[in-house]
C-alpha cells in the first residue's frame, strides 16, 4: 500500500542547495538560503493552489486579492507605492478575512481601528475596492462586492492672499539655503504644477521629468514618453513673467528649474516649513500653492474651460471646487432677482 503524501517540502541537496519534493516533483529553489527556500515554498504552494476559474466570495481571502493586484496590476501605475501602502494597511486587519464577509459593519470597524482621518480611509477602502473589481474583471472573483466607504470629506479651500504670498517668497530670498524655494514657489503660483512635476523639470528633454522650452515658452510638465495618468500634467504656454525668470535661470547655466548648485532638488519640505515660520504664516503646505495659482485665475474671471485645460482638471472639479471664486458665479441669479416683478422691496415699502 503506498505511503500517503506527506505534501511539498523542503529538502537539501549535497551541495547545500535546497528544493521543493512533492510527490515525484522535484523542483531546485536555487538557494542555499532557508528563508529565501520557505518564500520559494510559499510561491509554488500559493500558484499550486490558485483556482483554475472564477472564485466565489467567500472560498478567496482579502489578502489574496490585494496580493493580487499588487503583484500585477500595481507595476503597470505611474505611482505604484500608493498602492504598497495602501495594501500595507488594509492586510493586518482585513486581509485574513473572506471576501464575502466586507459588509459595512467590517468597514467601518477598520476605520474605528486605523485611528487616521476618514479621507484617509477612503482611499485605503477605495483601493480595495479597485483589487476586488480588478479580480472580478480578470476572472479570479466571481463577483466583486461593494465596499463601504466613508462620506468624501468637504474639499480643502486653503489658498494664499497676495500678501502672504509675497511674505513667502521674501522669506525664502533672505534665506541663503533656501533660493531654489524661491524657484519652486514663481513656478506653483504661476502654473499651479503639482509639487513632484515641479521638481522633475529640466530645461531639456528627459526620461525622468518634465521640461521647459523657453525658446518656445512651452512647459511640458510629463517626461517623454510618460503615460497620462488621472492626475493630468498637459502642456501649457509659460506665463510671460515667469518665463522672463526662468530664460534667466537657464542663461545662468541652470539645467534643472528647481537645483542647488546643479543638482536636482529632492524635497524642499525643510526649506518649506522655515519660509513659512519667518513669514509668520500658520498652516499651508506645498499643495496649497496649486490650489492659490487656480483660486487666483478664477478670482480673475478666467473662462472656466480654459483653467480646466491649463491646470489638468475636469470642468467639473473647477466648478465645484474653485467656482465660487469666480466672479460670474451666480451672477446671473443675482441680476435676474432684479428684473421687473421679481423684486419684492417696493411691496414691502408699500405696506
Amino acid at each position: 500500500m503506498p505511503r500517503p503524501s506527506k505534501g511539498a517540502r523542503l529538502y537539501k541537496e549535497r551541495n547545500g542547495v535546497w528544493y521543493i519534493r512533492e510527490g515525484d516533483r522535484r523542483i531546485t529553489t536555487g538557494t542555499r538560503d532557508r528563508k529565501e527556500a520557505d518564500r520559494a515554498l510559499a510561491r509554488y504552494i500559493a500558484e499550486r493552489d490558485k483556482p483554475n476559474g472564477p472564485a466565489d466570495s467567500d472560498a478567496v481571502t482579502v489578502a489574496e486579492i490585494l496580493t493580487r493586484y499588487a503583484e500585477e496590476h500595481a507595476p503597470t501605475v505611474a505611482a505604484p507605492e500608493r498602492i504598497g501602502y495602501a495594501v500595507l494597511a488594509l492586510e493586518p486587519h482585513l486581509g485574513a478575512l473572506p471576501v464575502s464577509s466586507l459588509g459595512g459593519a467590517v468597514c467601518r470597524r477598520y476605520m474605528k481601528d486605523r485611528g487616521v482621518s476618514p479621507g484617509t480611509v477612503r482611499k485605503e477602502l477605495g483601493t480595495l475596492q479597485a483589487a476586488l473589481n480588478f479580480a472580478a474583471r480578470e476572472g479570479y472573483l466571481t463577483a466583486a462586492p461593494k465596499v463601504w466607504l466613508p462620506p468624501k470629506p468637504a474639499p480643502r479651500d486653503r489658498w494664499l492672499t497676495r500678501d502672504e504670498a509675497a511674505k513667502l517668497l521674501r522669506a525664502a530670498r533672505r534665506n541663503p539655503k533656501a533660493r531654489h524655494l524661491c524657484r519652486f514657489i514663481l513656478t506653483a503660483i504661476y502654473t499651479g504644477t503639482r509639487s513632484e512635476s515641479i521638481l522633475g523639470l529640466r530645461f531639456m528633454p528627459n526620461a525622468a521629468g518634465g521640461w521647459v522650452d523657453t525658446q518656445a515658452g512651452i512647459m511640458h510638465r510629463r517626461a517623454a514618453g510618460k503615460a497620462e495618468t488621472k492626475k493630468r500634467t498637459p502642456p501649457i504656454p509659460v506665463p510671460r513673467r515667469l518665463l522672463a525668470h526662468m530664460r534667466r535661470w537657464e542663461r545662468k547655466g541652470a539645467r534643472h528649474v528647481v537645483e542647488i548648485d546643479g543638482a536636482r532638488v529632492a524635497s524642499v519640505k525643510r526649506a518649506w516649513a522655515t519660509a513659512l515660520r519667518e513669514a509668520g504664516i500658520d498652516h499651508a503646505t506645498r499643495h496649497d500653492l496649486r490650489h492659490t495659482a487656480i483660486t487666483w485665475a478664477m478670482q480673475s474671471g478666467v473662462d472656466k474651460w480654459e483653467a480646466a485645460g491649463f491646470f489638468g482638471l475636469t470642468v467639473d472639479m473647477i466648478e465645484s471646487t474653485y467656482g465660487h471664486h469666480h466672479p460670474d458665479h451666480m451672477r446671473g441669479v443675482a441680476e435676474a432677482m432684479n428684473r421687473p416683478g421679481v423684486s419684492a422691496d417696493s411691496a414691502v415699502i408699500a405696506s
